[in-house]
């Protein structure tokens, strides 16, 4: 199958998966808590089922590793050249917060590289994806799909922060770009936020997962942006750590501030 193919399949799938979390969403849901005292809800077991059974019937030659199901040893997934990557729900405080952000992601990781990137956010009726090479497009409430790119570079930098996540090192990084604007956005929307040109940067010194930021990651870069870390290098995905780097996504201001 061609990566078009394949997108128009994970968007249903995406599809699927965010409106079984909107249902649980609206309900008097029950918080139950991982070993490392995050969160977990009903709406992450099931979007994680329906994403999992969706992608095995669309490709069975392609693993998938997911947050929820994430106990695949490092011996079976460093022969892993392709597989997909998904969060069945980024931005589990929000959900529970019900602040409305958050969202529902998949993502095809190629050589350490996420090629295509499916987010939802169910609770604000919008979608994202993009396809490397293809452009990155944004669904809106009404249904409208457009074209998204990042933006060109203001007088004022726009930062995107995380509003669970905000630490001294993220401060402390943020202090050198006077003057900016703070943008408050949750689980991967921040990404989002960039690709669709309403920040300029997102800043991340504190911890996530591959499967936090690889669809996001994909749209964004499949809207003229990219994800590095604080080293400037690329974010890679497929690794035996599963935790990210500290890393910057950002738009074109930050290309231009810092080529």
């Amino acid at each position: 199958m061609t990566l078009s193919t394949y997108l128009h399949k994970a968007i249903e799938i995406a599809d699927a998966a965010s409106e079984k979390v909107l249902n649980i969403y609206m309900t008097d849901f029950k918080v139950d808590y991982k070993a490392d005292e995050s969160p977990i809800t009903a709406a992450d077991l099931a979007s994680h089922r329906i994403i999992i059974e969706g992608l095995r019937a669309l490709s069975r030659d392609i693993p998938v590793l997911s947050e929820e199901g994430a106990d695949i040893s490092w011996e079976e997934r460093r022969h892993w050249r392709r597989f997909w990557l998904i969060d069945p729900i980024d931005g589990t405080k929000d959900f529970t917060q019900r602040t409305g952000e958050f969202t529902v992601n998949i993502a095809l990781i190629e050589d350490g590289v996420p090629v295509l990137g499916v987010v939802t956010a169910p609770a604000l009726k919008e979608a994202y994806w993009g396809v490397k090479g293809e452009g990155a497009y944004k669904r809106d409430r009404n249904g409208r799909v457009h074209r998204i790119s990042v933006a060109e570079p203001k007088e004022t930098l726009r930062i995107v922060a995380s509003k669970n996540h905000l630490n001294d090192e993220t401060k402390s990084f943020i202090s050198q770009f006077e003057p900016f604007e703070l943008v408050q956005a949750g689980s991967s929307l921040k990404f989002c936020r960039i690709a669709e040109g309403h920040a300029d940067i997102y800043p991340r010194l504190g911890p996530t997962c591959e499967w936090d930021t690889g669809a996001a990651h994909a749209v964004l870069s499949a809207a003229g942006g990219k994800v590095e870390t604080l080293e400037g290098e690329s974010l890679k995905y497929g690794k035996e750590d599963v935790l990210n780097p500290f890393f910057v996504a950002a738009g074109n201001w930050y290309r231009s501030k810092n080529r």
